[in-house]
This record gives structure tokens, C-alpha cells and sequence, in this order.
């Protein structure tokens, strides 16, 4: 049987910290930035973790 392949999109969008643990982008900075107060934008572009009920899914794209 081959190997299995690693999912491009998820290996785009998530990464592994030293420890172990997954981070992800937040949504809602790609544009629309206007309205948004810089206080909401800065928050919303600090990395955050992938939620623990997502993190097996994750795990198994990234081929971890």
C-alpha cells in the first residue's frame, strides 16, 4: 500500500508548534477592513489553536 499523501490545503492553513499543539488563521481579515476597529483586527490576527473536536481531522490530513 502507498504511502499517504499529505492534504496541500490543510498543510497551507495549519501548522504544528514545537510542542505539538495546532494553529490556525483567524477568519474575517481578508477584507471588509474598514469597519472593523483596529483593536478587533489586531486580535483577529494573532494565530490561534485548532479546537480539540477538530483537532483528529486535522491531525490525519496533515498526515501527523
Amino acid at each position: 500500500m502507498s504511502k499517504m499523501k499529505t492534504h496541500r490545503g490543510a498543510a497551507k492553513r495549519f501548522k504544528v508548534t514545537g510542542s505539538g499543539k495546532l494553529r490556525r488563521r483567524n477568519a474575517n481579515l481578508s477584507h471588509i477592513l474598514e469597519k472593523k476597529s483596529p483593536k478587533r483586527k489586531r486580535r483577529l490576527s494573532r494565530e490561534s489553536d485548532v479546537h480539540k473536536s477538530n483537532e483528529r481531522q486535522v491531525r490525519r490530513q496533515l498526515g501527523i
